[in-house]
């Protein structure tokens, strides 16, 4: 490596070779993300065509040749020669970094795509870009290879407008693992979300959509604005009040939006847009609504003498709302604007939603003592979780088993099974059960505490008959639309005769069973000799973590004893009989207020759970992964542990 450093040192990058040498500065990663913001930059220019007053229609399609073009009826971008430059304009916008009509405020008064970064940028990163401009009465097409243009052409007469940028993501740079034969593709879901989101904004624009390998269209145009965004938000859950509350209002320049909806949720679900740009991690505008939000419901319920200070999180505890502002230069952090820096917009934001929503609180007193009680519900019961002791025992206890606690507490969760964890029908963690298979395939099988018999369902073509065993009916009407018979039945005394299965198969059970040792010694009796148990639990990460998910998971469900250690396990299996136990884990990711949505989980509950996630010690992050996101929402990393024992073959008459 040479140690000479002068002026030969200094390399210049000309036109878009900055773009293609450090793409992620320009539109945040060369992954799914990336691939998503080149679309989002282009759509936005249509987008300020709206803001314009220029464009009603925008057309986005996902082509089956991996290229991606949007086209609206707006204005056309300009293709007379640039006084300056001595090309024509449209290829100036598309080959010249900090080039376009975004600077000139005669043009736009409150455009998104500021920075004139965007459109350059996806021609740069593409193979291929193809641009068609409708205006002047004529149809003009240009091509663009890698941001090398031919020369504009200028095709048929035309009495249509607008503009069509046509683009293929470089696969050299959007691929897997550094392999161009492992392209990224346009995330279909991701690109549908943002079109709908921007119709709700612009109320009366019409967007359509086409994925032409699925053949999917559809079309979003909302009169509703952002208020019908709320309701759609909200549309599976339920509201404490039955309309969002829609406050709109100007300040220093600042045009501000707003439209808010409480739910029966735990989280919040808040979505901040500038100019029509979706700013994910927030910003200003974003601290000025929860200033407002945290600053009135805490003079109403002063003025209630309720004697507590609401702290924001507990203020905003199943909120639903959509911010939208609009102001002249808006200054964002990063090309991708994903965070607005702007600092009037905190202070605009936060006096329209105040004085808006003091007023429309007076006006509807009931919607404001449905706040400020569930506010200071979440706040009691935080303050409880923080006086709860902090350590917890996590071993077995011997107590009586009432069949009645699990019938009803099993009967009523059906309803909603298998929407209540994400692990239920996980087809990773199922199929890792299947693969354990030790047997035959005239094999028997016995799903025990089987649910709705996913587990069971697994095995399917591995045996040639699975039965299964469940003590509530609707749990067992339920399993036996996917198993060969089932029968209601108790895991303590399981109905069958001795050495009657091949293989038995159990998930995420054991740890609610009092005295588990008893249920395991009932399966022993019922395989044969040599028979397997198949076995899936949920399991601490070691010591360090038991005693706090002890807490957590007893407080998602009272009927939690047993927080096994994966050797203690182990030493119960072997301590009934089985032999040759093997452990195989996985490790999943799920979402922790959809876990907790459930009606065994009390509602102060499920505010201690997310309060032990939020005062997790040191030593349990250290050893259990789970991360709290911008929005708040909360994911955990459960470790599933999959055993597979067996019964000896070899027993005499008073070990079988």
């Amino acid at each position: 490596m040479s140690t000479l450093y002068d002026a030969r040192s200094i390399t210049v990058l000309k036109g878009l070779d900055a773009v293609r040498r450090r793409p992620s500065m320009y539109i945040g990663s060369t992954g799914p993300d990336g691939l998503h913001n080149m679309v989002v930059e282009i759509v936005q220019n249509a987008i300020d065509e709206v803001l314009a007053g220029s464009c009603t229609r925008i057309d986005v399609t996902l082509h089956a040749d991996g290229s991606c073009s949007v086209e609206d009826d707006g204005r056309g971008i300009p293709v007379d020669v640039h006084p300056d430059d001595g090309r024509p304009a449209c290829e100036v916008v598309l080959t010249e970094l900090h080039s376009g009509g975004k600077f000139a405020e005669t043009v736009y008064t409150a455009p998104g795509g500021l920075h004139g970064v965007g459109l350059a940028a996806v021609n740069a990163l593409s193979t291929w870009l193809m641009l068609d401009i409708w205006r002047d009465g004529t149809h003009f097409q240009q091509e663009f290879t890698r941001g090398v243009p031919s020369p504009l052409l200028r095709l048929e007469d035309s009495g249509r407008r607008g503009t069509r940028v046509r683009f293929h993501p470089d696969p050299a740079i959007f691929c897997a693992d550094g392999d161009p034969e492992k392209p990224y593709r346009i995330n279909d879901a991701n690109l549908r979300g943002h079109l709908q989101a921007q119709a709700f904004l612009q109320a009366g624009l019409r967007i359509g959509y086409l994925h032409e390998v699925t053949g999917h269209t559809e079309t979003h145009q909302y009169d509703s604005g952002i208020s019908g965004f709320v309701s759609w938000l909200n549309r599976a859950r339920q509201p404490v009040h039955p309309a969002p509350i829609d406050l709109e209002g100007k300040d220093d320049g600042v045009d501000v939006h707003v439209a808010l909806q409480w739910t029966h949720k735990y989280s919040e679900d808040l979505r901040a847009f500038v100019n029509r740009i979706y700013t994910p991690q927030g910003g200003t505008h974003l601290e000025g609504l929860k200033a407002a939000l945290t600053h009135v419901v805490n003079e109403i319920a002063e003025e209630r003498a309720a004697g507590e200070v609401l702290a924001g999180y507990d203020v905003r505890e199943g909120l639903t709302a959509v911010l939208s502002v609009r102001l002249r230069n808006p200054e964002f952090e990063g090309q991708t604007k994903a965070s607005l820096t702007s600092a009037r917009a905190e202070g605009a934001v936060q006096r329209v939603v105040a004085a808006q929503l003091t007023a429309w609180l007076a006006k509807t007193p009931e919607v404001a003592s449905a706040l400020v009680g569930r506010a200071l519900e979440a706040s009691r019961a935080r303050a409880a979780s923080r006086r709860a002791s902090e350590r917890a025992r996590y071993q077995r206890r011997d107590m009586e088993i009432s069949r009645e606690v699990y019938r009803e507490q099993f009967g009523i969760r059906s309803s909603n099974w298998h929407e209540s964890a994400r692990w239920i029908t996980d087809r990773p963690l199922l199929d890792l059960h299947a693969a354990a298979t030790g047997v035959p395939p005239t094999a028997r099988v016995l799903d025990a505490c089987c649910g709705s018999g996913v587990v069971g369902d697994s095995f399917r073509g591995r045996v040639a008959h699975i039965t299964g065993l469940d003590i509530t009916p609707e749990m067992v009407k339920i399993a036996r639309t996917r198993l060969d018979e089932v029968v209601q039945g108790d895991v303590y005394h399981i109905p069958f005769e001795d050495n009657h299965f091949d293989l038995v198969c159990n998930r995420e059970v054991l740890h609610l069973l009092v005295n588990p040792e008893k249920p395991v010694s009932e399966i022993f009796r019922v395989l044969r000799p040599g028979g397997q148990f198949v076995v899936g639990q949920l399991l601490p990460y070691g010591a360090a973590d038991a005693a706090w998910m002890f807490r957590l998971l007893k407080k998602k469900q009272p009927l939690f004893f047993n927080n096994f250690l994966d050797t203690d396990f182990r030493e119960m299996l072997e301590s009934v009989g089985f032999v040759n136990v093997t452990m195989t884990e996985i490790t999943q990711w799920e979402d922790i207020d959809t876990w907790i949505d459930t009606w065994e989980t009390s509602s102060i509950h499920r505010h201690e759970i997310r309060d032990l996630y939020h005062h997790a010690p040191a030593e349990v992050r250290a050893a259990h992964p789970f991360r709290i996101l911008p929005s708040g929402a909360i994911e955990d990393c459960w470790r599933w542990c999959v055993f597979s024992a067996f019964k000896p073959e070899n027993l005499t008459a008073g070990e079988k």
